[in-house]
């Protein structure tokens, strides 16, 4: 029999690498990758085609490009890429392509990658946060949920996969423990005492993964997922016992955190505000059973960071 094509955009890294992963994983999937990445000789894309990956040429800032890489297809990953670029409105521009591919091809089920539309709980006029490029209060977050419209309004067959904060931020995004002058470590999360809905990437593609195998159960439906939901305290205590060190919480207020000066500093403070604002609701929309329910193997913190802790640098 036949396997069903997943075309994956973003392939090669981390969402869609691990999707990727996990149907490759896996010997009896009725489901074979179809990578689209910009560069099909790059090394990661020919390691994907070593493991029996198909891989093709799709740009996601070329919407005819996706046409052809979707087309045949049974489904789709589609996700995009924020933190290449930091534009809310390309952002917009990326999802609207990959939804008319979509439709255009005929899938029977997308699995699109979104988050919370802040604005609904923070409106743009709204003080308590600042506004960013002009229309947004997170962008990453505003025109994921915003280009949920895209897909609805074409009526492709979509779950709408609400993820999480990744741990790898830990790894390559600069957001690990760092030394103070003392010498002594500090964990920096802009969250007070409330909980932060986290997952390791990995599991966003084994749900995803989940999500397919589950065939038509969640077309239509908006799926949260979360591998832990943890307090700065927590996430401290958790590294103190990984690291074999200790590790302190240092809560420092959004407000405080846009100053910090990094590319995305002030889009990072607004998350981790609306995040800390909202913490209830977050948690509520990524419940923990429905994720395990989708991925048996979900790892809690404790769990990744046991197994990643030589990765995670000690600045």
């Amino acid at each position: 029999m036949d396997k069903k094509v997943i075309a994956i955009l973003g392939a090669t890294g981390a969402q869609g690498g691990a999707l990727a992963r996990a149907i490759l994983n896996d010997p009896k999937s009725e489901f074979a990758v179809r990578a689209v990445v910009r560069d099909p000789k790059s090394d990661k894309a020919q390691a994907l085609a070593a493991r029996g990956a198909e891989v093709v040429s799709g740009d996601v800032d070329r919407p005819e490009s996706l046409k052809r890489a979707f087309h045949a297809a049974y489904g789709a990953f589609c996700v995009t890429f924020f933190w290449a670029h930091l534009s809310a409105e390309k952002e917009l521009a990326q999802a609207r392509a990959q939804a008319e591919a979509a439709k255009d091809a005929g899938l029977r089920h997308v699995v699109w990658s979104t988050l919370e539309d802040t604005r609904k709980f923070i409106p743009v006029g709204d003080a308590r946060m600042p506004t960013l490029q002009g229309d947004y209060k997170v962008p990453h977050f505003d025109a994921k949920g915003e280009a949920d419209h895209f897909f609805r309004h074409l009526g492709v067959p979509t779950t709408f996969l609400v993820t999480s904060f990744y741990w790898e931020n830990l790894i390559s995004f600069g957001l690990g423990p760092k030394k103070g002058a003392d010498g002594t470590l500090a964990f920096v999360l802009p969250m007070a005492d409330q909980k932060l809905p986290c997952i390791a990437v990995d599991d966003i593609g084994k749900c995803a993964y989940g999500i397919f195998k589950a065939g038509s159960a969640y077309i239509g439906k908006t799926v949260g997922v979360a591998g832990d939901h943890l307090t700065g305290q927590q996430f401290a205590d958790t590294l103190t016992r990984a690291l074999g060190q200790p590790v302190s919480y240092n809560y420092v207020p959004p407000e405080i955190y846009r100053t910090f000066g990094f590319p995305g500093a002030d889009e990072m403070g607004n998350m981790f505000q609306f995040n800390r604002d909202f913490s209830r609701e977050c948690c509520a929309a990524r419940d923990l059973t429905v994720a395990r329910s989708l991925n048996p193997e979900l790892q809690t913190f404790a769990q990744w960071a046991a197994e990643n802790k030589d990765r995670i640098p000690i600045q």
